[in-house]
């Protein structure tokens, strides 16, 4: 993965309000905002052509970024991204500040691997995915592009929760966090496919109709 997608040049913007936002999208920009830690939070534009093919990547929404502002490099996290109801067009990120040492409060995805080596799913079982991603803290430097679950062992009408994950070193779930059983949601539960309607009791009911 080319690191092109982690690096994005930015240039601040002066020119504030709908009327400059809606010019700059028609320029090809994106106007955004970059906020966080203990400076004031700065308007941003950047190229739409190169964020939106950065934003392809899975990772791009959860890997620590660099924007060179006028000649700055700063450490970000893409917080929020608006998009155009219909138009294959960014219209808006919220990148939040990265500072080194300070705990991140973040979303990564889930990975579900190994499921062609579980058994239950060989046997008919169908995995049903609870969730595609959790809530996280870390520090800068111990946060992952995602977590994976493993599903190889897990078994038929069984249920995978948030504390059966194995977590990488440094990274809290915040859920769990809160210390509550009813916090440790369900990530995914394999359960056996539904059966098909009996082609001979069909067959009655038709008759007795």
């Amino acid at each position: 993965m080319s690191g092109a997608i982690f690096n994005l040049d930015a240039v601040i913007r002066t020119d504030l309000g709908k009327g400059a936002s809606r010019r700059l999208r028609h320029a090809d920009k994106v106007p955004a905002i970059l906020y966080g830690g203990e400076e004031a939070p700065v308007a941003l534009t950047l190229d739409h052509n190169k964020v939106n093919n950065a934003a392809d990547f899975e990772a791009f929404y959860s890997h620590v970024l660099t924007l060179n502002i006028d000649g700055q490099k700063v450490e970000a996290l893409v917080k929020d991204m608006q998009r155009h109801p219909y138009k294959p067009k960014i219209t808006h990120i919220d990148f939040q500040r990265v500072i080194a040492g300070e705990e991140l409060h973040t979303s990564v995805p889930l990975h579900f691997v190994n499921e062609e080596k579980s058994a239950a799913i060989k046997a008919g079982g169908i995995a049903e995915h609870h969730v595609n991603e959790i809530e996280i803290t870390c520090l800068p430097k111990d946060l992952p592009e995602f977590i994976e679950v493993d599903m190889a062992a897990v078994e038929m009408d069984s249920t995978v929760h948030l504390s059966d994950l194995a977590l990488p070193a440094g990274v809290a779930s915040v859920e769990l966090a809160k210390g509550d059983e009813t916090h440790n949601l369900a990530v995914v539960t394999v359960k056996p496919a539904p059966k098909a309607p009996d082609a001979e009791e069909g067959e009655e009911d038709a008759a007795e109709e």
